[in-house]
């Protein structure tokens, strides 16, 4: 008996969570790869409050046509419905057969808002009015989409930790032309963020840099005299390039010159000993940041990855990126 009580007990108290948990797998798709069409199966189309206000006053309007058998009223009345009835085919074409995709979303520091993109693609002949975004019954924006062309909506985020910060669900919606009637579309679209650690507020020194040996290089300034070829490494100048070589099909080689000694930085999590794990990316991350500014050529090592020195915007990229994504 203690048995089936324990059963009837969770049973019952899961009833009130049944009606929520339907409508939200209803209302909220699971997270599917763009594009998508919004076809009739995917649109949802019912009154506003100012269309069932007029749907109100249009029966207040028949019933005094009724009782004063007023044609003109008869007239007004069947006019007013008309047009009501027709704004239903407006309201969902204006939305129907549109092509969502997501857009691009630029990598932000943590603590600041991730900005994502939804493209709106019209490839049909007519324009389509005040289409707006909305998250959490929250508006976000309002576009128009000419005919073949495409617009674009966007919706921002807090990005408080680091890592990939995934979008909600949003929805798609529209009122035009009268106001009547609003016709939507939930949407779970996989759009992704990359989030880089916080700075570190407190700028260290950078460490020792290092000057780079096994590749016949001496200490010191100058790039007067030629001494000999090696591979090509991400950063280095073009100037110093061997065309010729790259001519004859011998690959991107660098020339080296006596005199020349490359300074290079390592940016090392052992480094930063007796510190947390976010502690320390974010001490790499204002690092990264700091070398990139000097124009520095720098290295990232981290526990099972190393980045080797180079300088330049993709270097940046992609340390940051790495520590973005350490352990996730």
């Amino acid at each position: 008996m203690a048995g089936l009580r324990q059963r009837l007990a969770t049973w019952s108290a899961s009833l009130p969570s049944l009606p929520g948990s339907f409508l939200k797998q209803l209302f909220r798709p699971a997270p599917e790869a763009a594009p998508v069409t919004l076809t009739q199966r995917r649109l949802y189309i019912l009154p506003t409050r100012h269309g069932l206000i007029f749907a109100l006053m249009l029966l207040v309007m028949l019933l005094g046509a009724i009782n004063y058998a007023n044609s003109m009223g008869f007239v007004l009345t069947f006019l007013l419905g008309s047009l009501a009835v027709v704004s239903i085919l407006h309201t969902w074409r204006n939305m129907a057969q549109l092509t969502v995709s997501a857009g691009k979303s630029a990598p932000v520091f943590a603590g600041q808002a991730a900005r994502f993109q939804v493209c709106l693609d019209n490839a049909g002949n007519i324009p389509r009015y005040a289409i707006g975004l909305s998250i959490a019954k929250d508006a976000a924006g309002f576009t128009d989409v000419a005919p073949r062309h495409v617009a674009f909506l966007e919706f921002s985020l807090p990005a408080t930790r680091r890592g990939l910060l995934h979008a909600p669900s949003f929805s798609l919606f529209s009122t035009f032309p009268l106001g009547l009637l609003r016709t939507w579309s939930h949407l779970n679209l996989n759009m992704n963020c990359l989030v880089y650690p916080r700075p570190a507020a407190d700028s260290l020194p950078l460490p020792v840099t290092q000057s780079q040996t096994g590749q016949g290089l001496k200490h010191g300034e100058g790039h007067d005299d030629f001494s000999g070829l090696r591979t090509y490494h991400s950063g280095d100048s073009l100037r110093h390039v061997a065309w010729k070589a790259v001519a004859r099909e011998q690959g991107m080689l660098t020339k080296q010159f006596s005199g020349e000694a490359q300074q290079e930085l390592w940016l090392d999590w052992d480094l930063l000993p007796g510190m947390e794990a976010e502690a320390r990316l974010s001490r790499l991350t204002r690092w990264v940041l700091d070398a990139d500014a000097a124009a520095q050529r720098y290295g990232l090592r981290l526990p099972g990855r190393v980045l080797h020195p180079a300088t330049g915007a993709e270097q940046r990229r992609q340390c940051l990126e790495a520590l973005a994504l350490f352990g996730l």
